[in-house]
């Protein structure tokens, strides 16, 4: 395969086409230098098989920002260790060198005298001195100054950076290069998009001096930046990240922090003469939605910048590597051999498949694990400022924590329930040396999948279920399907994982039982026929995802939820889409309304104010009614079943049902721990 052939680029030689996209993870240490958990993340990819990883936001300043740093000399030694970790394993590495949307410097000093002033104000109200109040007030003042800058919208900067001040930065890029050598790292990528980015951009930079106004003003720092590097170290190989401004289908702007394309084909030449060693083309960011750079499933086409990486890869002669919903090896074989990139990058896909590499090389691509780009793990976490994890991966972010153990006495294990949270078990289990009886009551596996994956952009979570059905039809499995598991069943093994799952519960509300009310789970399985108009009573993911799929076959949809708000767990990325198309298909949307009763024409509620008491009854004609108002955990029925050790996994494990994640994370801990 093209995809694991080795590639030249500047001096260095990447052993595969295979590339670990700039991602923001959260793993650093609080001073930005690189532990024991950044670490092992990396060297995990390595060890996946991965030619050449990049270390997404390395700021070459002090910054209050959560994100590797590389400012002081004191760092080198962690990001030695990192180095020299990933190249046991043949990989390059990179670090994505950026400076803040904002002046990075200032701020930190700002929240550090705000720190100060907070501990003066406790000090002082301990000693019962009255001026505390005053000093309190100063801090609050000075916080909200900082992190008013801290999040400014990148014009603002880009606007008041003076030339002396840009001067400064490239001075202490320079600096960095220096510091990252010396670290033994193998590639600096500039970060075309943040800084540089803006500046390039005819939407953001709005300034008349050397750095606005013409195409050459604009693109002058990128050069320089570029420059900068060469400077500091004329062997280093440079990767330079181009953002484009791409369009939608009407022809309106995505993005902002980045040129559109005939500017960046002309950028990119100047970037090889200055001595840029390869290309990553990616999406401009700036958009204010996360989704337009990583989009989630069903929101935008696969491979979405590959027009525009063709006109760059038209224009230059080194390497062009491209990223943008590239989710399987097979795709980015694919565009390497129609000469579309010579590298192909993988983001969320090696989240949630480190071993992509290795499993190409020993011809088990069927059992690569596929991402579904739900974003629930990754880029919501970016967004909320936790580390990034992967919802079908529960090592991610554990690397070398989380690891399947031999099992000490294999033996054969009842898996109850063929849903993720049974299969996931099943597959640990199996790995671990085990035989794995799995029972499922239904003709077929999957579970809520099955239900999951039919509303609209949903269809991607089938993913998950390819994945298991191909690695455990090449492992010591019996799938018993239709088959109840009984307690009779249960006297054969001494260890029993339930993964039972939950059920769409019908709450005592006068009127449920009526004739036109139907539950959600029975709807998605089209077990169920509706029409007319339809009331989703039930606001959340099952609830509103139900309603998207009605309205999108043409029905009149109504959504009721007690909540001030719907879609509550929805990936941020997801929303806009969501709500734009219960919008664009008129879904009537009613919010604090607690339901009172169900009739054979009308749902009748409360209206209830902020604090949740009702103000007014209202009713909301309908002809059919769909329950998607909770969910349930089965039970498993084992009493007096004697000498079994039986585990609960996934919804039937908690108070209540849970998320993916929650499956596939406890089902994996507990059939790991089955010795």
């Amino acid at each position: 395969m093209k995809i694991l052939e080795p590639i030249q680029v500047g001096k260095i030689t990447l052993k595969n086409r295979i590339m670990f996209t700039p991602l923001t993870t959260g793993y650093e240490e609080r001073d930005g230098s690189i532990g024991e958990h950044s670490r092992n993340f990396y060297t995990r990819l390595a060890q996946g098989g991965v030619g050449y990883m990049v270390v997404g936001d390395v700021v070459p300043v002090m910054t209050v920002s959560p994100t590797p740093k590389l400012y002081m000399d004191s760092q080198i030694e962690s990001f030695k260790k990192l180095t020299e970790s990933v190249h046991q394993y043949g990989a390059k590495i990179a670090l994505q060198i950026f400076h803040p949307d904002y002046d990075a410097e200032m701020v930190t000093k700002m929240v550090g005298e705000t720190f100060a002033l907070k501990a003066k104000a406790k000090a002082l109200m301990e000693a019962k001195d009255p001026s505390y109040e005053q000093v309190a007030k100063e801090a609050a003042e000075k916080e909200k100054a900082a992190f008013g800058k801290l999040h400014y919208d990148m014009t603002h900067f880009v606007s008041e950076v003076s030339q002396e001040k840009l001067g400064d930065i490239l001075e202490k890029i320079k600096a960095c290069i220096v510091r990252a050598v010396k670290a033994d790292v193998d590639v600096i990528e500039v970060h075309g998009d943040r800084l540089v980015g803006s500046l390039c951009s005819t939407i953001l930079n709005h300034r008349t001096d050397n750095y606005g106004g013409s195409f050459e003003n604009r693109t002058r720092f990128a050069l320089q930046f570029v420059d900068a590097i060469k400077e500091a170290d004329p062997d280093i190989c440079i990767d330079y990240k181009l953002p484009i401004v791409t369009t939608d289908k009407d022809g309106n702007p995505i993005g902002k922090g980045g040129l559109f394309i005939d500017e960046a084909v002309e950028l990119a030449k100047l970037l090889e003469k200055h001595g840029v060693n390869m290309i990553h083309v990616a999406q401009a960011n700036h958009t204010g939605n996360m989704n337009d750079t990583i989009p989630a499933m069903g929101t935008r086409e696969y491979g979405f910048m590959i027009e525009y990486t063709k006109k760059i890869k038209n224009a230059v002669a080194i390497p062009v590597s491209m990223v943008g919903r590239i989710t399987t090896p097979e795709a980015g074989e694919a565009l390497l051999e129609e000469g579309i990139c010579d590298i192909v990058g993988f983001g969320r896909s090696l989240l949630t498949d480190p071993d992509i590499a290795n499993k190409l090389a020993e011809g088990k691509a069927d059992e690569i694990r596929k991402c579904i780009m739900c974003n629930k793990g990754c880029t919501d976490s970016i967004s909320s400022r936790k580390f990034v994890s992967c919802v079908l991966n529960a090592e991610n972010g554990y690397e070398y924590k989380r690891v399947i153990t031999p099992a000490k006495n294999p033996r054969s294990i009842a898996v109850v329930g063929g849903g993720v949270a049974g299969l996931e078990a099943a597959r640990v289990l199996t790995a671990k040396g085990h035989h794995v009886d799995l029972y499922e009551k239904s003709f077929k596996l999957g579970g809520q999948i099955n239900l999951a994956s039919v509303p609209p952009r949903k269809g991607e979570m089938n993913r998950i279920l390819n994945f298991y059905e191909n690695v455990l039809s090449k492992r010591d499995v019996t799938i018993l399907l239709n088959h109840e598991f009984t307690k009779e069943d249960a006297k054969k093994y001494d260890t029993v994982i339930n993964a039972v799952g939950a059920h769409n519960l019908v709450p005592r509300i006068p009127g449920i039982d009526l004739v036109n009310v139907i539950n959600a789970w029975d709807v998605l399985a089209q077990k169920a026929v509706v029409f007319g108009h339809i009331a989703v009573c039930g606001g959340g993911l099952v609830g509103v995802e139900t309603a998207e799929y009605l309205a999108e076959k043409g029905y009149s949809v109504s959504i009721i939820e007690m909540l001030p708000k719907i879609a509550n767990g929805e990936s941020s990325t997801i929303l806009p889409t969501l709500m734009g198309n219960l919008k664009k298909a008129s879904v009537d949307i009613h919010v604090s309304s607690k339901i009172k009763r169900m009739e054979l024409n009308a749902v009748v509620v409360d209206v209830l104010d902020e604090k949740g008491n009702p103000t007014r009854e209202e009713r909301i004609e309908c002809d059919f009614i769909v329950n998607a108002l909770a969910s349930a955990k089965n039970v498993l029925d084992l009493d007096g079943v004697e000498n079994v050790k039986v585990l609960s996994v996934g919804d039937c494990s908690g108070a209540r049902p849970s998320t993916i994640e929650n499956a596939i994370k406890t089902a994996y801990d507990a059939a790991n721990s089955v010795d």
